[in-house]
């Protein structure tokens, strides 16, 4: 007799089945936590185009696009109108002063970009010792909405200087600048980075003196997002000795501000851009002090804290950028359906070889049931011919079955069995005929 014997790739394929179906719904639900890709355009609320957040926005925008990305800036009043716009999804990063942040605002800081002293410049012939002091004269405090203006309604308050007993004007920077030179305003209160030109020119105006604080250090229990910082004599021009002597200024730092929903992807972008441009030494602050976790206007996001405390994920800092994000993306698709799929492949040779056996043995209850009336005491012809005509048909199904090499040894040991059972059946039946 001949069997057919041959790889069972059907049955395989009708095992893959159900667990192809779990795959599939397996990675359908692994896609939903992974991230879109990082939008190649965004926008960043950068304050007034001629001040020093505007200057850095346009740095921020040559790094990024270096990777790809485009950034729009957005001139604005200030850091109030800043944080609005990224509340309003009208910008996706903002530029904010410390000490301007909302309360209970869904907001994070990428860190603390450098200090931002609070410079008070005045005409010569007043002698000003302490906040209360300029009570009374006509003050450019920066435009309304502003976090200059801000700081400084705060800090002349807490003198009790307010718009009931002195001027104030809410005037730009540049606008200040001519008022006080035309002594249209007895002070100007500023707050931007030293090194800004206005800063510079005043600096440098012998008939305008920088307000000494005195009592930083009480302004900074009072107030702790101010920062007691020194500008040392001569630092900024040591030939025409500028300043003439050391002053004690007061300075909240800028911050990067963005969504708690940014990308983080672009986030890391934005660290490393952070670094390049803030990393250096200023007069504040010694190198690498910048970017900070500290002296933040909002909550520090946690990759940005992992990011200042241990630097850069692997792959970006080993990849291109778009490289880093598609693998770093694929991972978090990817690792759990390899935990998924290679427990299932394992299953997959004893499901197969547990179906195959079933074909064979399927055929031994079927055979055990001839077996049975085999050993009934007396059978009549009819009996016999009915269980030889059983064991004929089982026959003729088993060798229809297709099985692997691998199993045709418990094949052929069903054919054996049956073949036992047709012998005894007959042998049974020859001698209850001889005893006849």
């Amino acid at each position: 007799m001949k069997i057919k014997q041959k790889n069972s790739y059907k049955e395989l394929f009708l095992i893959s089945i159900p667990l192809l179906v779990v795959v599939i719904v397996a990675f359908w639900a692994a896609y939903q936590f992974v991230s879109p890709a990082p939008p190649r355009n965004i926008s960043i609320s950068a304050g007034n185009i001629h001040g020093s957040y505007y200057s850095y926005a346009e740095k921020y925008r040559e790094q990024l696009a270096l990777e790809g990305i485009n950034l729009t800036l957005l001139e604005s009043k200030g850091s109030r109108e800043n944080i609005n716009r990224v509340l309003n999804n009208k910008a996706d990063i903002a530029l904010v002063q410390g000490g301007t942040a909302y309360v209970d605002e869904k907001l994070v800081s990428l860190g603390s970009l450098y200090y931002e002293p609070v410079t008070i410049f005045y005409k010569n012939n007043l002698q000003l010792k302490r906040l209360n002091d300029f009570s009374g004269l006509k003050i450019s405090i920066g435009v309304k909405g502003s976090g200059t203006q801000m700081l400084a309604i705060q800090l002349f308050a807490i003198n009790h200087v307010n718009s009931q007993n002195t001027q104030f004007f809410y005037l730009n920077p540049e606008d200040s600048l001519e008022q006080l030179k035309q002594g249209k305003v007895d002070a100007v209160f500023l707050v931007s980075s030293i090194s800004s030109s206005i800063n510079q020119e005043l600096l440098r105006n012998r008939a305008f003196s920088l307000f000494n604080f005195s009592r930083a250090d009480a302004y900074n229990q009072v107030l702790p997002f101010l920062s007691k910082v020194t500008l040392h004599e001569g630092i900024i021009d040591f030939k025409n000795n500028i300043p003439d002597k050391a002053i004690t200024l007061l300075a909240p730092t800028a911050n990067l501000v963005v969504r708690d929903d940014f990308h983080k992807s672009l986030s890391i972008l934005l660290l490393q851009a952070m670094e390049k441009i803030h990393g250096d030494y200023n007069l504040f602050s010694p190198v690498g002090f910048f970017p900070s976790e500290q002296l933040t206007a909002f909550p520090i996001a946690d990759g940005a804290k992992r990011f200042l405390q241990v630097g850069p994920p692997f792959l970006i800092k080993y990849l291109p950028f778009w490289v880093a994000t598609y693998i770093d993306r694929m991972i978090v698709l990817t690792l759990p359906l390899l935990l998924l799929i290679i427990p299932l492949f394992k299953i997959i040779p004893p499901i197969y070889r547990w179906r195959i056996r079933s074909k064979v043995y399927r055929w031994y209850e079927q055979l055990q049931e001839v077996d049975d009336q085999r050993h009934h005491k007396h059978l009549s012809d009819s009996q016999y011919a009915n269980l030889n005509k059983e064991l004929e048909r089982i026959l003729e199904e088993v060798s229809k079955l297709h099985t692997p090499l691998s199993n045709a040894d418990q094949l052929y040991n069903l054919l054996v069995h049956i073949d036992l059972i047709k012998k005894s059946v007959q042998n049974k039946q020859k001698n209850e005929r001889l005893k006849d």
